[in-house]
Order: structure tokens, then C-alpha cells, then sequence
């Protein structure tokens, strides 16, 4: 299962990229993003050379185990990978680029990769190196600006409802497929001995951003409109803000805890009862009730309940691309390919849990057989890429604070939309994605 790490290292890979980027031009730029423009296909042919790979802690930390196979089918090809600490991850290859020092290969995160996808910074992805089709949509889509794609999709995950089952059975519910039905199946989890129902996120922070974004989704909103301006002081926002706030409002969930760190704990011991969360936790949990076997007896998943829009949900991960000054493209582009691989992308998932972006990957024993897993493969076939814009962490981080207003009522939620709406304009959309 997912390793414990990754949720407090994307809390730390978010926080860096909110507030202005760094300049992304660097000497000699200009000619590389031309040469990248008229890449030729990448052949079959050995990789020869040597290859900086750039990545941040966490997934990538068993790269050096993934890679053996094909620096094996390389053997004139010298790999050097830096890892970075997640906190630094960002700000170090926005500085690296910006000075024409940058890697080969970098990875990055669709949630917040918008500054990259640009000729001037990333290569186009070459025709026939991928099928786009073969990965889940969002994540294809998080890197393609223009119709031209400038990443490849490596690790995927997105949120769905996690539950205590064997309360579920005690109160006699099921999980609830709509916003109607989640008061009521939270209710019967309070009734079945929970002393709230659901471990919220009360970190207010760019998290939460991303959760009513997703709100608004299901509510048939968007973000922004089809001409790049924001959209967000409107009726689904408002919606959007107001289902937020009803767990808190209804007592449900506590809008002092659990904290990010309780979460696991709290909901282990019956002091909460259920999570909108990603699939790193199902790994946790059996270290929180310090006995094997606890999860598998006493854990449920499923889809999100749907808005009036349906059970969207956000798409997230990692990424790989490849630097537009790189010296070593054609070798870059052939450990990309390799990285996308489904048998790789598997034992990606053998080796550190990380779940695959290839949707054919997923039919592989070792991810089929997990039972957990299946809720999580199905909201990935639902997701959707966040705003393209530069300045969406800012947006999301503002809104995250916005919604605590709204849930310990101190502000409505159309106060609350008009309010996100006049901050994202004074902040822009950056250029254009």
C-alpha cells in the first residue's frame, strides 16, 4: 500500500510553489525549444551517453531498484539521478532552469507542473514515444497546453470516500452515492458509535482548495471559463462551499480536529468514522491499530458521492519531462518511454506502492488483488486536471481559507465565492494554459 510519506511530502511540494515562480529563461533556451519543436522519433536503438535525472523525494527514492532492467539494456548509458528533498524540490529546478543548469530528465506534478509547460522549458513529448490513450485522461491532459503534450504521465492518485465498514454493517447503510445520502450515512456511523463521522481536513491550506474544487465540479461548475478567466463566484461554488460546510454545520465532522497527523489514529479508534482522502492511507492504517489484519476487517472504499454533475474528482501525481536545453534528449525520451511502460509502472507499485498512471498496468495481480484499491481505479476513470494556470496554487490555498470561514460560520458562501473570485482576478491567471 502507499507508503506513509507521501501525503506530508505533497503538503511540502504544494506550499513551495504557491506565490510568484521564478523565471524559467535561461541562456541558449530559445534555440533548444526550436530544436525541440522538429524533435525526430525515438527509435529502438541503445541509449549511449549520460543522463541527469532530477526528482523529488518520496516516489522516486526506489528509482535506482525501477531502473536496473533497462540501464541493463543500456550498458553504454550512464544514469545520474539527484533526489530532492520535496520542501526544496521546485524552487531548486526553477533556479537550475532559469541559470541553463537544469537535468535531462525532471519530474514533476500535474497538479502544479503549469509554470513548465511551455517550449521555452520542456520539450514537446515526440510522436509514437506514448499512446496518450493508454493513460487515465486528466493525467494526459495536466500536460498538454496547445495540443502539444510536454509530459508523460508516471504515478497517479485522486481521492475517494474511506470508511469503517464494520460500522457501516452495524448501522445497516451502505456508502452513499450522492450528496443527499452522505448527512444520513454519517449520521448512522455517529449512531453506530463514531463520535463524529468524518475526519475532515482542518488545515484550511491549498488542500482544502482542491477539495471544493472538486465540489464545484460535481456541481457542474468550473474553474475557469473556456476563454482563460476565473469562474468561481458562482451558483456551484457556492453549492460547492455550502456541502463543505454542512459536515461541520451539521456535527458530523469537528472543526477542531482531527489534524493532518491525528487523522490515521482518530479514525482507527472510532473517534471518526470515515475520510475523503487518497489511497496512501489504506497503507497506514494497520500501523495506527498496531495489528495486522485490522484494515482488511475493519475498512471499506468507495467512489465519491456524486453533486448534481456526477462523482468528479481531481487528478494527481507525477510526471516526467524532458528539459528543452537537455544534451541528451534522445536517451532522456527512451527512459521516459521506459518509465511509462506498464510492467514498469507495476513494479513502480511493487517497489514503493505508487499506483500506476497506465490504466492497463492496474489489471496486474499484484494491484487487482487489492480490494481497497478498486474505488480508487474507479474515480481515476472520473477525474479532472486542475486549471492550467500559473497561479492556481495561490487560488486554492485562498480558497482553502475561504472555506474555513464558511464552516465555522463566520462568512456565507456567497460571501465567501465573491470573495475567491476578486482575489484570483487581482492575482491573474499568469499566461494563458
Amino acid at each position: 500500500m502507499p507508503n506513509i510519506s507521501r501525503r506530508a511530502a505533497l503538503r511540502l511540494t504544494a506550499g513551495l510553489a504557491v506565490g510568484s515562480a521564478l523565471p524559467l529563461t535561461g541562456c541558449g533556451r530559445h534555440d533548444a525549444a526550436a530544436a525541440a519543436g522538429t524533435a525526430k522519433k525515438v527509435d529502438a536503438s541503445p541509449a549511449t551517453g549520460t543522463l541527469n535525472v532530477w526528482a523529488a523525494q518520496g516516489d522516486a527514492d526506489v528509482l535506482g531498484t525501477v531502473v536496473k532492467p533497462f540501464k541493463s539494456a543500456n550498458p553504454d548509458l550512464v544514469v545520474k539521478t539527484t533526489l530532492i528533498p520535496n520542501a526544496e524540490y521546485y524552487t531548486k529546478l526553477q533556479a537550475a532552469i532559469a541559470a541553463g543548469k537544469g537535468p535531462d530528465v525532471a519530474q514533476f506534478f500535474p497538479e502544479s507542473q503549469a509554470q513548465f509547460l511551455d517550449p521555452s522549458t520542456l520539450r514537446p513529448v515526440p510522436d509514437g514515444l506514448v499512446d496518450p490513450g493508454s493513460f487515465f485522461k486528466s493525467l494526459w491532459d495536466a500536460g498538454v497546453v496547445d495540443d502539444v503534450a510536454y509530459t508523460v504521465p508516471w504515478y497517479a492518485y485522486t481521492y475517494a470516500l474511506v470508511y469503517r465498514s464494520d460500522l457501516a454493517k452495524k448501522a445497516g447503510v451502505e456508502a452513499p452515492t450522492t450528496w443527499a445520502g452522505m448527512e444520513p450515512f454519517l449520521k448512522a456511523l455517529q449512531g453506530a458509535g463514531a463520535a463524529h463521522a468524518l475526519g475532515a481536513d482542518i488545515g484550511w491550506d491549498i488542500f482544502n482548495g482542491q477539495d471544493v474544487a472538486m465540489y464545484a465540479w460535481q456541481a457542474g461548475g468550473s474553474l475557469v471559463t473556456s476563454a482563460g478567466k476565473w469562474n468561481l463566484n458562482t451558483p456551484q461554488m457556492v453549492d460547492a462551499l455550502k456541502y463543505n460546510a454542512s459536515f461541520f454545520t451539521s456535527g458530523t465532522a469537528d472543526t477542531s480536529g482531527p489534524t493532518f497527523l491525528d487523522a490515521q489514529p482518530y479514525f482507527v479508534s472510532g473517534r471518526t468514522a470515515s475520510m475523503i482522502t487518497g489511497p496512501w492511507v489504506i497503507g497506514q492504517l494497520d500501523t495506527a491499530a498496531k495489528k495486522s489484519g485490522w484494515t482488511a476487517a475493519h475498512v471499506a472504499t468507495a467512489p465519491l458521492p456524486a453533486g448534481a454533475s456526477g462523482s468528479v474528482s481531481f487528478s494527481a501525481g507525477g510526471t516526467w519531462g524532458v528539459l528543452a536545453d537537455s544534451a541528451n534528449a534522445d536517451a532522456a525520451w527512451k527512459l521516459v518511454r521506459y518509465l511509462a511502460k506498464p510492467t514498469t509502472q507495476v513494479a513502480q507499485y511493487k517497489a514503493y506502492s505508487s499506483l500506476p498512471a497506465v490504466i492497463s498496468a492496474w489489471d496486474d495481480p499484484a494491484i487487482k488483488g487489492q480490494p481497497l484499491m478498486a474505488a480508487f481505479l474507479t474515480q481515476l476513470k472520473n477525474t479532472r486536471a486542475f486549471p492550467q494556470v500559473s497561479t492556481w496554487q495561490q487560488v486554492a490555498t485562498r480558497l482553502g481559507k475561504e472555506m474555513e470561514a464558511v464552516a465555522k460560520g463566520k462568512e456565507t458562501a456567497a460571501k465567501a465565492a465573491a470573495n475567491i473570485q476578486a482575489y484570483a482576478e487581482s492575482v491573474g491567471t499568469g499566461t494563458k494554459r
